[in-house]
């Protein structure tokens, strides 16, 4: 199988290898310790880590960012539900460092990423935000999601009750008996290098306009 590559020096948006584990865990584990953005209350080990990366990008991708090879970032989708129906629909996720946000990287690396999922022939993202949570709401609606649900009182995190609140993007047509999507591991690999360079150059554009 060839490997990943990228055409550009600065930005490389790749999916994910059990290599990034570590680099993943350094920027998930303040969302645990300091936050209710993620629910996990106890920080996942290495071995826990792998785990979960090698079972993702079976089904689903999950993308890295690398900017002048620090992890920026990271996206991926994950199932919404175990029974049959519910395959056409998953859940994204996306967490950043804190030295790269407010650039308009994590909205790039989002927007591949549901393209892949397009591809793939997913119906429904799904978001679920703990609110208040401004930044990530803003995030998700520039990306096209929108509003659809609250959950009060779900989930008791930091000596208080939260709330979620579910957003929906629709990447394609509901039509009629639509064929099983296919897995992230059985899509054509050239296609999705083209689709992460593209999103790498429009990074690197963002960076280099920040800066100039």
């Amino acid at each position: 199988m060839p490997p990943w590559i990228n055409k550009t020096d600065m930005v490389n948006i790749r999916p994910v290898t059990i290599n990034d584990a570590s680099e993943i865990m350094d920027i998930y584990k303040p969302y645990i310790l300091n936050t209710a953005i993620s629910f996990e209350s106890e920080v996942p080990s290495l071995t826990d880590m792998q785990t979960r990366i090698e079972k993702c990008i079976i089904r689903y991708p999950c993308l890295v960012c690398y900017i002048e090879n620090n992890l920026a970032g990271y996206a991926y989708a994950s199932i919404h539900r175990e029974r049959a129906a519910y395959q056409w629909t998953c859940e994204s996720s996306i967490y950043m460092h804190e030295n790269f946000k407010g650039k308009g990287i994590a909205r790039e690396i989002y927007m591949v990423l549901f393209s892949i999922l397009k591809t793939q022939g997913i119906r429904n993202v799904y978001a679920g935000i703990t609110l208040p949570n401004e930044p990530s709401v803003l995030l998700h609606e520039k990306c096209g999601f929108e509003l659809f649900a609250n959950y009060d009182h779900i989930g008791y995190k930091l000596g208080r009750w939260q709330k979620v609140g579910w957003w929906r993007l629709l990447i394609n047509d509901l039509n009629e008996d639509p064929s099983p999507p296919i897995y992230f591991s059985q899509l054509n690999r050239q296609s999705i290098i083209t689709l992460l360079e593209a999103a790498s150059l429009r990074i690197q554009s963002k960076l280099i306009s920040h800066t100039g």
